[in-house]
């Protein structure tokens, strides 16, 4: 379980294009459309490749009680075809002009991206605004593939020890905010869904106006920006989506839950209620998430499995992009002969290490550099170019790429420090311990 992106500072100019002329290398052209479509383009001619993406924002934040996984399947079912292009010809027609093509749905957002050769965009441009406004939901295909749904949640939660503990202490970490279901959905409210509110889901919130278009690659911007005007532009923009406003009330005791599972270890986590990116406190949870599970020389992995030798694995993660306040993870896997008493007292004399014992100069260099060096590393590749100007214009602007990491730079030891304390007391601890049982002894949902 790790963040999905580290970041550091490179050099973009900024420009604002309102039908300007074309832009040098390493700028990024935005504009938006009258249906209220945000585009954002960035050229990179490194290599004759383009990564189109169409982000949404909605996830399963956005969903109701009683109808969790509506923003998943809608997913699913956006690969089922539209009357122009025939059921279930996207990714073949895709896959026929040598691309590849996937989606993802998170808590707060849904992104469709598809890879392919420069000279094969017009076809993907087509392709996308076509299922945004003529999406078939024939009720056969909904039915299969709502149990190809089902399906996944038995394998990748209900029979995957970490993914079902992980979901077991969200639920009990909220009581209030939709970051208490699982982006899967329940399987009781998966077999309760209906096309007619999938139907419903998909006119609410995928519109142009909830919608942002990005792409990295081999073309020329402003060309591809009136390629998407003429393929977007005529979708008519909708009422906005509703928006969720439920506030997460304070935590005031530890909370704590037990499941028995099969599997062959135990495991522990343990979560604490922290803000996102709006904190000023941002920056030191993402370096302390760093400095706790980045790589095998972090504090977690190092105490627990290397010298205490009673983990197979340890770490930590935080939601920095959340949409609204997350939560901070610990976590750790038992070695066999291991009880979970011995995790949890592990983890937590590595939490009260951080409140009282201050972070030395080099681990806090050398966790800065981890996040310098793996946003390089990225850079080869036009999908993670696009996709890091998406999740930073989905947050407040793109723009804001520029101020992370001399935000990160200005950290110091002194606020890792009063970090800790602010956001990890005892009464705000969330505790999940999974205990393994003997296969064939669970029931199946």
């Amino acid at each position: 379980m790790k963040a999905f992106i580290r970041f550091v500072l490179v050099a973009v100019l900024v420009v604002v294009f309102a039908g300007a002329s074309a832009p040098a290398a390493d700028e990024v052209l935005e504009a938006t459309l009258d249906n209220g479509l945000r585009v954002l383009l960035l050229e990179d001619h490194r290599s004759p490749v383009v990564s189109f993406q169409v982000w949404y924002r909605v996830g399963s934040r956005n969903e109701r009680p009683g109808a969790t996984g509506l923003a998943h399947l809608l997913e699913h079912m956006m690969f089922k075809g539209t009357p122009t292009y025939g059921p279930r010809m996207f990714s073949t027609l895709v896959e026929q002009n040598g691309g590849q093509d996937n989606a993802f749905t998170s808590q707060d957002h849904t992104s469709y991206f598809v890879n392919v050769s420069a000279d094969k965009l017009a076809l993907i441009v087509a392709l996308e605004s076509d299922r945004m406004r003529n999406l078939l939901l024939d009720p056969k295909d909904f039915e299969s593939e709502r149990q190809v749904v089902m399906e996944e949640r038995r394998t990748r939660t209900e029979d995957d020890p970490e993914g079902f503990l992980g979901e077991e202490l969200s639920a009990i970490a909220f009581v209030a905010h939709p970051y208490r279901s699982p982006i899967v959905g329940w399987m009781e409210d998966l077999r309760g869904l209906t096309v007619e509110e999938v139907r419903a889901f998909y006119r609410t919130y995928y519109v142009p106006n909830n919608a942002l278009v990005v792409a990295a690659g081999d073309f020329k911007a402003p060309e591809l920006l009136e390629k998407i005007r003429r393929a977007f532009g005529p979708i008519p923009r909708a009422g906005d989506p509703p928006p969720v406003t439920v506030a997460e009330p304070r935590q005031n005791g530890e909370r704590r839950v037990t499941v028995k599972k099969e599997a062959q270890l135990p495991l522990v986590f343990i979560g604490y209620p922290v803000p996102n990116f709006r904190s000023p406190d941002a920056p030191a949870l993402e370096l302390l998430s760093t400095i706790l599970s980045e790589g095998r020389s972090s504090r977690l992995y190092r105490r627990l499995v290397y010298e205490q030798q009673i983990a197979l694995n340890a770490g930590g993660d935080y939601s920095y992009f959340s949409t609204d306040p997350n939560l901070f993870w610990f976590f750790a896997t038992a070695l066999p002969g291991q009880t979970p008493e011995a995790l949890e007292r592990a983890l937590m004399e590595e939490v009260e290490r951080l409140k009282t014992e201050s972070v030395s100069a080099t681990e806090l260099e050398r966790a800065k550099n981890q996040i310098e060096a793996s946003f390089v590393f990225r850079q080869d590749s036009v999908y993670s170019r696009a996709s890091l100007l998406a999740r930073f214009e989905l947050i407040g602007g793109w723009q804001l790429r520029d101020q992370f990491v001399p935000a990160i730079r200005a950290v110091t030891a002194a606020d890792l420090q009063r970090v800790a304390r602010a956001y990890f007391p005892d009464e705000r601890r969330n505790v999940g311990v999974l205990l393994p049982i003997p296969p064939g002894s669970a029931p199946r949902s």
